[in-house]
């Protein structure tokens, strides 16, 4: 054995057995190894945008920051299920004779849904503050999303047939989200310039295109029970990293020369607010306009007397 060769151990220290009920459809190492290399990446992509956060005032921040929380919690959920942690045994609705996916109760990991119920939306801020869509449609939208999350965690806990129902509840939020993504949206980023219309359009199609993929996912592993739970592992692994550092890293590359003001983001740091420096409350406005303090013997004073 080498000085630093090591066996992942996850699956010894925390078993597929949960509250009395043990996953005999459940990850092997080889599934546990995979989750640690999208964690790995995940932990790498969230250093990275936040150190180019660093290349940008603070005032221009807000797509980094987003975007490094995106994966920071990402990383957390990946090593939670490389850890073989984070999930449920769950009957399946449909068993099946392929020894890969042959048993009754299979792994379903609840903190993916955890994962998605928080990044999703940052991910659709992303895009939604660079179409600079008005906040309540941008809400409104993100709501939407909770709703697609929330249904498709809810379809992969039941035991019944009635999954399906929220299968379709959760697949029609999506369309909700991918109209607003692609018409509402497009046309408010191709007012505000190419520059914007293009960073939109290249982040905008590739996430839409990914999200159509995962219900997909979900019908052939939580759903319908048709491919191994390692084979889950690589089908969402997969999706998420593209659609979380590869997205982050084309959004972010294509705001290095957008000023957020011109999407309507007009954030102030404290030494710019014109209340403190040259607003005017402030003493080098009064003095500038010889103006007495509100309140004071000055004119203000003699006025309301």
């Amino acid at each position: 054995m080498g000085l630093f060769s090591r066996a992942n151990d996850a699956l010894l220290h925390n078993p597929s057995t949960v509250n009395g009920a043990t996953a005999d459809i459940t990850i092997t190492t080889h599934g546990s190894d995979w989750y640690w290399a999208v964690c790995a990446v995940m932990t790498v992509s969230t250093f990275v945008f936040i150190g180019l956060s660093f290349t940008k005032p603070r005032t221009h921040r807000i797509f980094h920051y987003i975007t490094a929380l995106i994966t920071m919690v990402a990383a957390i959920a990946y090593f939670t299920m490389g850890s073989n942690l984070g999930f449920t045994p769950i009957a399946v609705e449909f068993p099946r004779s392929n020894p890969r996916v042959h048993g009754t109760y299979r792994s379903i990991f609840y903190v993916r849904y955890i994962d998605w119920v928080i990044t999703t939306p940052l991910l659709l801020l992303d895009l939604l503050l660079t179409a600079g869509l008005p906040w309540p449609t941008i809400l409104y939208t993100l709501l939407i999303d909770e709703i697609m999350i929330i249904t498709g965690l809810v379809g992969a806990l039941v035991v019944s047939n009635y999954k399906w129902g929220y299968y379709v509840f959760g697949n029609a939020a999506l369309f909700v989200v991918a109209w607003t993504v692609t018409w509402t949206a497009r046309k408010h980023a191709a007012a505000l310039g190419s520059d914007v219309s293009r960073v939109y359009l290249i982040c905008g199609v590739l996430t839409i295109f990914l999200w159509f993929l995962y219900p997909i996912a979900w019908g052939i592993c939580e759903g319908g029970n048709v491919i191994a739970p390692d084979s889950e592992a690589v089908f969402y692994g997969i999706l998420d990293l593209f659609a979380k550092p590869v997205f982050g890293a084309l959004l972010l590359w294509g705001h290095r020369n957008i000023d957020p003001g011109r999407l309507g983001l007009h954030i102030r740091d404290y030494d710019e607010d014109p209340a403190i420096h040259g607003g005017v409350h402030s003493g080098a406005y009064r003095e500038k306009n010889n103006l007495s303090e509100p309140g004071s013997n000055g004119t203000d004073a003699a006025h309301t007397a």
